[in-house]
């Protein structure tokens, strides 16, 4: 494990010799100080850090296990999750009203003021670097923890240790539980997501070393953005009592989640990198937004949204991995499990609009897609997008699926719509070979059964290329 700290003169001696002795028995739990330029308004709070606590305690706060046998069956089962109402979160509430409009480099400055060495920045590999960038402009010690799965990229391993040497850094690693994963391979294999999704795989390899690291902290500040996957992420605030996990002191409340970056976009982020000169992943330059782990990541194509990178295989409602499980609000749940109809939610919720609203494309009902299914001798054929009007992968793709119908507009394709979520998302499955949103299927003349685009382009050139090849 690593930490980043600042340590004062008159402490430091008493310190290090604690961490020299712990380096020599792990490699993963080696401790630095970041030295800001000025020192001055550092030393009074690393005193302070030092009454309240005589020693830096480790994030990992679980006692260590004596399993000497692995199981025989991957029973991962939960460890318990905070459900009640958090109490105590007027405060922060009303702090997160107060820097909704504020710079990131003013949030994580608050948050490090105010938490000082029992916070520390979640890092993923991915172009949340910038958080680490702006805890340096603070001048003020921070510390930086990441989940290492064992299944990330050769790129991401690299990444992390040009980001130590450029900050001067140790990041703190956390692994999952060897039993478990062990217990979890031999059960289901190295591959079961693919088969059953992903969410037994994070838990193990992800979610519970979360947890035992968020046990060492009072807070923790992460790089969720709102435009990053709006169905989960679209309300989050910039500071928040976490309604999921739990700190230090344990119990509701006692964990408080910043996310500094919550209300900038991607793309002035990416801005931020190149005005700093900071070091970013070189998988981005491959075409990866959103990285996590290898078996589970891969470059996004043009259309596509920045997380239908992730977990590909899956619905755009499961690509969460659970780290963020309290970001996911109530009011939204029509949208992100997939039952919204493009009318307004019983909870008074506001009404989504629908999508691929253009002239050149037919919408389709569920008796007009079944006529399709019943003509065995089609006199032209029917391109059909099946989407859900809440999927964000659905709407990244809009404008290159309307370019598309305005082209082929008089050739003799017809170019439809067909809303396949809710209660016609049965029926897509079983008949028209449903397994994400979006869906484009080709129903060619002369054939009853429509052929399924295989690529995940989606730009014009593409799609087109797959129409003129069958029709």
């Amino acid at each position: 494990m690593a930490l980043s700290i600042t340590s004062a003169p008159s402490i430091s001696a008493s310190i290090s010799s604690r961490f020299d002795s712990s380096r020599d028995q792990t490699k993963g739990s080696t401790f630095v100080s970041y030295q800001p330029s000025d020192w001055s308004h550092c030393q009074s709070a690393a005193v302070s850090y030092s009454r309240r606590r005589t020693a830096v305690k480790a994030l990992n706060a679980e006692p260590k296990r004596s399993d000497s046998v692995v199981p025989l069956a991957a029973k991962t089962i939960a460890a318990p999750e905070v459900s009640e109402k958090v109490e105590g979160s007027e405060d922060f509430e009303q702090l997160a009203k107060e820097l909704e409009n504020a710079s990131p480099l003013e949030i994580m400055d608050k948050a490090l003021e105010k938490f000082g060495n029992d916070i520390a920045i979640a890092f993923s590999g991915a172009e949340d670097v910038a958080l680490i960038e702006y805890a340096r402009l603070t001048g003020r010690p921070f510390r930086v923890f990441s989940l290492d799965t064992g299944r990330l990229n050769p790129e991401t391993y690299k990444f992390f240790d040009t980001v130590e040497k450029q900050y001067g850094i140790h990041i703190e690693y956390m692994f999952p539980d060897a039993v478990e994963v062990q217990a979890l391979v031999r059960s289901k294999g190295l591959f079961s997501f693919y088969e059953d999704g992903h969410q037994e795989c994070c838990r193990v390899r992800k979610v519970r070393p979360l947890r035992r690291a968020l046990k060492g902290l009072r807070a923790w500040i992460t790089g969720q953005r709102k435009d990053q996957s709006p169905g989960t992420r679209a309300e989050i605030p910039v500071v928040q009592v976490d309604p999921v996990f739990e700190g230090m002191d344990g119990g509701v409340g006692s964990l408080v989640k910043w996310n500094p970056v919550a209300n900038v976009e991607g793309h002035d982020i990416w801005n931020f990198l190149r005005a700093m000169n900071v070091p970013v992943n070189s998988l981005h330059s491959q075409g990866y937004i959103s990285i996590g782990c290898e078996p589970c990541t891969r470059p996004v194509l043009p259309g596509q949204h920045e997380r239908e990178g992730r977990w590909w295989w899956e619905d755009a409602k499961a690509k969460e991995c659970g780290l963020h499980k309290g970001n996911i609000k109530e009011g939204n749940a029509g949208h992100v499990n997939g039952i919204g109809n493009g009318a307004a939610h019983g909870n008074g919720t506001t009404m989504i609009p629908d999508i691929f609203e253009a002239q050149s494309i037919v919408n389709l009902s569920r008796a007009g897609v079944e006529n399709l299914l019943k003509l065995e001798d089609r006199r032209e054929p029917w391109l059909v997008v099946l989407y859900a009007p809440w999927c964000p992968f659905c709407q990244a793709m809009e404008g290159s699926y309307v370019e598309l119908a305005e082209k082929l507009a008089g050739t003799g394709v017809k170019v439809g719509k067909f809303n396949a979520d809710g209660d016609q998302k049965s029926f897509a499955q079983n008949e028209l070979q449903l397994g994400s949103f979006p869906t484009i299927l080709l129903f060619p003349k002369h054939s009853s059964r429509p052929i399924k685009y295989p690529s995940e382009k989606r730009d014009v050139d593409s799609l087109m290329a797959f129409v003129n090849a069958l029709r």
